[in-house]
């Protein structure tokens, strides 16, 4: 996983509440089992026609958000099922930051193991984000999960955000729970050896297990 320090980009603003999981990423595109390739089907319901082309009215198609790697959305952002390809999905396609008032717990969670940074901000603060990257062609944010501030190029925006200090090292670090359980890679060896030469009995080092 990659790590996240700090990232300046452009912001996509996408004013709506509730934006569930089935939205993100819909469930006919789940049955890939890599974590790569779910991005073009990001918002697929919304960004597409009937017809297959793109809907000229959702705001990613818009050609102002083109590359934008921070999204900034309204309430319970990511509510729904469980499924983890959301956060693949907006990852795949070039999101590393969502900011809005409040997440769904699960998806919250899941962003940090796929190293994506979800930034809870006031309601107030949000809305401002979105109306200035909605009015503002090329409007950029920096991210700076070290200094945990957000703030945009002329400084109208200058806001800080709370974050738990363990989720934020693991972030800083690159450490998904698999990455985490890896640094204690001479710990489990030297445990499956102790295990493995007494028959599968679990013994204290320098113990017999008779």
């Amino acid at each position: 996983m990659n790590p996240f320090t700090k990232l300046t980009g452009l912001v996509a603003p996408m004013d709506r509440i509730n934006v569930d999981t089935d939205q993100i990423i819909p469930k006919q595109f789940l049955k890939r089992i890599e974590r790569t390739g779910f991005g073009q089907y990001l918002f697929f319901d919304w960004r597409f026609l009937p017809d297959g082309k793109p809907n000229p009215d959702f705001e990613l198609n818009k050609p102002g958000y083109k590359g934008a790697s921070i999204l900034v959305a309204g309430r319970n952002f990511g509510s729904g099922s469980s499924r983890e390809h959301a956060p693949w999905a907006l990852l795949d396609y070039g999101f590393r930051c969502v900011i809005a008032p409040n997440f769904a717990d699960i998806f919250y969670n899941n962003c940090f193991q796929n190293g994506i940074l979800p930034v809870v901000l006031p309601e107030e603060t949000v809305k401002r984000i979105t109306a200035n990257a909605q009015a503002r062609t090329g409007y950029r944010l920096t991210v700076d999960l070290e200094a945990k501030r957000v703030w945009d190029d002329d400084e109208d925006v200058v806001a800080t955000f709370d974050l738990d200090e363990f989720r934020r090292q693991s972030l800083l670090h690159g450490l998904d729970d698999i990455g985490l359980t890896l640094m204690q890679e001479a710990d489990i060896t030297a445990f499956e050896k102790r295990r493995n030469l007494h028959g599968g009995v679990l013994t204290q080092p320098g113990k017999s297990s008779r």
